[in-house]
């Protein structure tokens, strides 16, 4: 185990870009996987489960592991650089800055990439009636995760974490996504 471990590392040095977006994809396709199978196999009151779809799969693998791994890996690159430490004042700031200045236009590309993706005429519809209830879950469930974050988490284990609390909230996502608009 110590020996992955180390090779792990030593990959994660050499290329933290690629990493990254293998591990954010792998979580996009993995919940909104799991979001499927509960939904439409487990959940699903009829007497055929509906299969799972690819389609779904491939539009969140292209987020997860095309825009927003790259979004993120600058943002907490930059977080880091100019923000230095984890002292009380250093981690509100960064909690600050990451919940007022990255969350807003972050799901505003969630949603426009994703309906771009879809094929939507109207690419701005489901952001402007999906957009505050995700930033209210938001509000719940990142600022707790962010403090842990910023102030226990060594910068070089900072992806990993992340992306442990990014599963347990794309799966938040992947539910809000999921509800009908006119059900908001």
């Amino acid at each position: 185990m110590t020996r992955l471990l180390v090779i792990f590392k030593k990959i994660m040095k050499k290329h933290p870009i690629l990493l990254n977006s293998t591990i954010y994809g792998t979580m996009y396709v993995s919940a909104e996987l799991l979001q499927q199978i509960l939904t439409k196999q487990i959940l699903n009151k009829n007497d055929h489960p509906e299969p799972v779809d690819k389609g779904v799969l491939v539009r969140y693998a292209i987020m997860g592991s095309c825009i927003t791994s790259n979004i993120l890996f600058f943002w907490y690159k930059w977080l880091d650089k100019n923000f230095i430490g984890t002292a009380p004042k250093t981690v509100i700031k960064k909690l600050l800055l990451d919940q007022f200045v990255m969350s807003p236009p972050f799901y505003v590309i969630f949603y426009t990439t994703m309906s771009v993706m879809e094929g939507k005429s109207n690419i701005f519809e489901e952001c402007k009636k999906k957009f505050v209830p995700t930033y209210k879950m938001d509000f719940l469930f990142w600022p707790p995760a962010q403090v842990i974050n910023f102030l226990l988490v060594p910068p070089t284990n900072r992806i990993i974490y992340m992306s442990m609390c990014s599963f347990v909230w794309i799966n938040i996502l992947c539910c809000i996504k999921r509800k009908d608009l006119n059900m908001l």
